[in-house]
């Protein structure tokens, strides 16, 4: 492998609150990458299995605890509370993680985690639901009947299973997390959810070895 084919892996759940509390500066990652020989691939880790059973009341306490520590550690993220009582809460986002390999299918991976986030964290959606994440491709405009078809085909489940069988074989703690993969083997990059700088530091020093 050379460095020009090296690759940074963003592994990642579109329903992981910290994964959008990263969004920002992710974004200004990815862009400064262009100027870097580094190719960048996303891996779905899948966080949490099909589920139709409530989240258990615990763990909806737990999970809001977690958007109030997101908001005083990374400042500017934002939440809407509402959904904990707009919603049916349940812990399953492999249908979320399907969406985004469903829409990749038409291109729109990118735009579907966004989509998902939004309506997620900001909207008061539930994208547990298919229905929702039905909707979601509608809005952007996508294919609906090839993407609902997508969305729970056998192919689909596999190919999931696949990527997150290869985020689990890398040097990760969870979502998100960026792993290098350079000539020398992987290498974890530490995350700062509010310096893209220091991320890119990162990058360079272990392309520079």
């Amino acid at each position: 492998m050379t460095r020009s084919s090296s690759t940074l892996f963003y592994v990642h759940d579109p329903m992981c609150s910290w994964c959008w509390a990263f969004v920002p500066v992710w974004q200004q990652v990815r862009d400064a990458l262009q100027e870097l020989p580094v190719q960048v691939e996303y891996l779905l880790g899948g966080l949490a299995p099909d589920s139709d059973a409530p989240m258990p009341a615990d763990m909806q306490q737990m999970l809001q605890a977690t958007w109030q520590r997101i908001q005083q550690h990374v400042p500017g993220t934002e939440f809407n509370f509402a959904f904990w009582t707009g919603c049916q809460p349940r812990r399953s986002t492999w249908p979320a993680c399907r969406a985004v390999l469903a829409a990749g299918n038409q291109q729109q991976a990118k735009e579907m985690i966004l989509a998902i986030q939004h309506a997620y964290y900001l909207r008061v959606m539930n994208p547990s639901d298919d229905a929702t994440l039905i909707a979601l491709a509608q809005e952007l405009g996508l294919d609906s009947g090839c993407f609902a078809a997508d969305l729970n085909s056998d192919e689909t489940r596999q190919r999931l299973q696949q990527q997150m069988q290869r985020a689990r074989s890398m040097p990760i703690n969870g979502f998100p997390s960026l792993v290098l993969q350079t000539e020398n083997g992987q290498q974890p990059i530490p995350l700062d959810y509010n310096s893209a700088d220091n991320i890119l530091a990162a990058i360079r020093q272990v392309l520079a070895r």
